[in-house]
């Protein structure tokens, strides 16, 4: 991770938001044996959410509508999203996919 992105994060005045989207994705993954979860995705979420005092931002109908208006850059569903989400909330995506830096929003790594 960037110095640029550890110093976003530790700002006291930046709000740090975990979107559904990934928890929807960590989920799918562990269930798949494709992450190795300590105590499961539940427990794991939740605990790292409140350890790190995360926001939780859900997927609203915006979001999801969002989706359509994106150039076909990207075909993982879950990265639209997120997408789709920083661009209806004006929030940069912390992110190491140079896929998702191609559309006009703000990336940190």
């Amino acid at each position: 991770m960037s110095g640029t992105a550890r110093e976003a994060i530790s700002d006291a005045g930046n709000e740090i938001f975990l979107s559904v989207a990934s928890a929807w994705e960590i989920a799918i993954k562990a269930g798949l044996g494709k992450l190795d979860i300590p105590r499961g995705p539940e427990w794991f979420i939740s605990r790292h959410t409140e350890l790190n005092d995360l926001s939780v931002l859900s997927i609203d109908l915006r979001h999801a509508l969002g989706v359509h208006d994106l150039p076909d850059l990207h075909r993982d569903p879950f990265d639209r999203i997120l997408v789709a989400q920083s661009r209806a909330e004006g929030m940069p995506i912390l992110t190491a996919d140079p896929e998702i830096s191609r559309y006009p929003v703000e990336t940190l790594w």
